[in-house]
């Protein structure tokens, strides 16, 4: 049973910088896609990127392209969401899933979070001043 355990999050005034971590407790290069979800109060749960862990693929939400990248570090199975020019709309609490297998594209993915296979329990990250 794959575990991902996320870190990274805090407070932060809008535009600044924040970046988390996924440490997976698997070989990443096992799976087919590793990604960043968030949920804000009130609010549902919406896809913000994800990668391929085999040739670093990457797709993210409209909303964060420009100012997220995601990253993958394959031997020491850790996934990262570099995140610049924050928002206060970006708060919310972030969540690193994983997809065992393939057959559907990560822009898929991030429109239905029922795909995923395996969640973490989230960290928050609030933007604020």
């Amino acid at each position: 049973q794959l575990q991902l355990v996320e870190s990274g999050g805090g407070l932060v005034q809008p535009g600044g910088s924040l970046r988390l971590t996924c440490a997976a407790s698997d070989f990443i290069r096992e799976y087919y896609r590793i990604g960043w979800f968030r949920q804000a109060p009130g609010k549902e749960r919406e896809g913000v990127s994800c990668i391929s862990p085999i040739d670093g693929t990457a797709d993210y939400a409209d909303s964060v392209n420009g100012r997220f990248t995601i990253s993958r570090d394959n031997k020491n199975n850790t996934v990262f969401l570099q995140m610049n020019n924050l928002r206060p709309e970006d708060t919310g609490v972030y969540y690193c899933t994983a997809r065992k297998v393939g057959s559907v594209s990560g822009k898929w993915l991030l429109k239905n979070s029922y795909g995923m296979d395996y969640w973490g329990k989230g960290t928050q990250v609030t933007v604020s001043s």
